[in-house]
């Protein structure tokens, strides 16, 4: 079975850690966030996959290479203008119409059974399976109305009335026959002008319940609070990447360092990231927040949804709220 990883976007909420490379390539405890999700493919089975590019794209080539590492085969699309989740598969479709296909989106992190999801889309006969979880926590995801295991509607974003609302999680099966629905060389959605469309025209879009372990690194706040928990659930106070220098008395704790990150003596770090090539001098405080080198930055534009900042000596600081 083959797949697409959705890995075009460009991260503008992860933003300063997003200004040199692209959401699925920034690295979780030492792995590309996207070599999660081809490990989870692989798997279940899902040897081979295309990834489409489109935000750094070098960088997402770096951070997976030809996919062995991950136990997967690799074929790239880019895509000079962005196209959507849709419109990317109109780029690959000569990929996808001998079989059925899966559909990840590339900034999850996941357990969830991908192989009974397979099963209920074949046992339903559907054109496309959508994967969804009950959002408890009525996070900020779209509500996706169900009606005897098939997706009704997608509705907006779940209020105190809604009682156990479903949500998409980002996982999908699809049948060819799709792409009579997705338009062609245009930007286009699925959720907003496929699905739509094909349910009312009668087609099966299958609603798959999961159970699981199901994390989605979309804001920095997201990003520290799970890579702390995979941390802690490995044992771990800290992770720390190649080339870092903790200096003697150095105070670091619940944190995340990339690679080439020095710590000096009389610093202290608390439940932060800390970015490539940043450099916490002696008696410097950084909690509760990103930090990147501020020569990645300056003179940057920030995203109109990125959160706001400021220069530390020679870093820049995004603090997150508690």
């Amino acid at each position: 079975m083959r797949a697409m990883v959705l890995s075009a976007g460009y991260g503008t909420r992860l933003w300063p850690l997003t200004e040199d490379r692209t959401k699925p390539a920034i690295p979780i405890l030492g792995k590309p966030l996207v070599g999660y999700v081809a490990e989870y493919l692989a798997s279940h089975g899902v040897s081979e996959i295309v990834v489409n590019l489109h935000h750094r794209p070098e960088s997402v080539r770096k951070a997976l290479g030809d996919g062995s590492q991950f136990g997967v085969t690799l074929d790239y699309v880019e895509e000079p203008e962005i196209l959507g989740t849709s419109g990317a598969l109109d780029n690959a479709r000569s990929f996808f119409l001998e079989d059925t296909f899966v559909v990840v989106n590339g900034k999850i992190i996941t357990d969830l059974d991908l192989g009974q999801a397979i099963t209920t889309h074949r046992e339903t006969k559907a054109l496309v399976t959508l994967v969804l979880l009950p959002n408890t926590k009525r996070e900020l995801f779209t509500v996706v109305h169900t009606k005897e295991g098939m997706i009704t509607r997608f509705g907006g974003m779940p209020t105190s009335a809604d009682e156990a609302p479903l949500m998409f999680t980002g996982i999908q099966i699809m049948e060819p026959g799709i792409f009579k629905y997705v338009p062609r060389g245009v930007f286009s959605h699925s959720t907003t002008d496929v699905y739509p469309q094909a349910i009312a025209s009668g087609e099966r879009i299958a609603a798959h319940v999961g159970t699981g372990r199901w994390r989605e690194l979309s804001t920095l706040r997201r990003y520290l609070e799970i890579s702390l928990e995979l941390i802690k659930d490995a044992g771990d106070d800290i992770s720390v990447g190649s080339g870092c220098t903790l200096e003697v008395d150095a105070d670091v704790h619940e944190s995340v360092l990339w690679d080439r990150v020095v710590v000096e003596t009389g610093s202290h770090a608390r439940r932060a990231v800390l970015a490539d090539g940043v450099r916490l001098r002696s008696g410097e405080i950084v909690e509760n927040a990103v930090v990147v080198p501020n020569a990645l930055v300056e003179q940057k534009i920030p995203p109109a949804k990125a959160l706001k900042g400021y220069t530390q000596g020679e870093n820049f600081v995004v603090p997150l709220s508690v």
